[in-house]
């Protein structure tokens, strides 16, 4: 034997590619899929809003947890969820006085718009800043040096959480919402079993496949059935039920045809 240990290959077999956006939470479906489907190992890749189109169509993913808007010329689309839309800041700044703000409030202020908004706006808010960040976490950079504010979904102000920042909820912008989208051209058994758990759908339901329908009809073919006992059917009694097969083989009461009794 050599020293050498050879690196053990990588399990063969179906697997379920997830990508998803900055922001999603996957956290609750993967743990349901972990549990209906421990025979198919599920991989989360995250990517930004502008690489996951390419990443599915590519197939380097199965299917997505994007934000809209989605080319449904291509893909299948469900909506998931809608999150509120805040705006982050210092934590001493005025706008934190309030527990909500509107857009109105912040016309005064210079408002980061970061070149990977999600918020599709047709007019931002607020004042432009000289130069627009490249990325999102650049502009949390920008909030934290004290130059403007920045509004964005809920989940990726908490994403980008730091101790000297905080946010406000804006109550008349945008909402930003989050589907789960997939090539409709590769709509997999797997997707579907996906589907059925973002879907609510329990492991019992009759839509959508789950581990448990191949699992019951594999302890149908065990139970091998007995074979049907033959019973020959009696006569017919006058009130119309049928006779037991003992009274079955005595000759009716005043019926004609019957047997004679023997005389003594």
């Amino acid at each position: 034997m050599t020293g050498t240990q050879e690196t053990p290959a990588p399990p063969s077999g179906p697997r379920f590619r997830l990508a998803y956006v900055p922001g999603a939470t996957p956290a609750k479906w993967v743990r349901i899929w972990r549990e209906r489907r421990p025979d198919v190992p599920l991989d989360l890749v995250q990517v930004t809003a502008a690489e996951v189109p390419d990443v599915l169509r590519r197939g380097d993913a199965d299917a997505g947890l994007v934000r809209p808007p989605v080319d449904r010329t291509y893909f299948s689309a469900i909506p998931l969820y809608t999150e509120k839309t805040v705006v982050v800041a210092p934590k001493d700044h005025l706008v934190t006085a309030a527990d909500e703000i509107t857009l109105a409030d912040l016309a005064d202020e210079i408002v980061q718009h970061p070149l990977d908004d999600v918020l599709g706006w047709e007019q931002p808010p607020g004042q432009p800043a000289f130069e627009r960040p490249a990325t999102t976490t650049d502009a949390i950079e920008l909030v934290a040096a004290g130059v403007g504010l920045l509004v964005v979904p809920m989940s990726l102000a908490r994403l980008h959480h730091r101790r000297d920042l905080t946010y406000r909820t804006v109550t008349d912008a945008p909402e930003s919402s989050v589907v789960l989208a997939w090539p409709e051209e590769r709509t997999t058994d797997l997707v579907e079993d996906f589907i059925g758990i973002v879907r609510g759908r329990t492991v019992n339901s009759s839509r959508g496949r789950t581990q448990a329908e191949p699992e019951k009809k594999a302890a149908e073919k065990k139970r091998q059935p007995g074979k049907k006992a033959f019973v020959k059917p009696g006569r017919i009694r006058q009130d119309g039920k049928p006779q037991s097969k003992r009274s079955a083989n005595k000759p009716a009461k005043n019926v004609k045809g019957g047997k004679p009794r023997k005389r003594s």
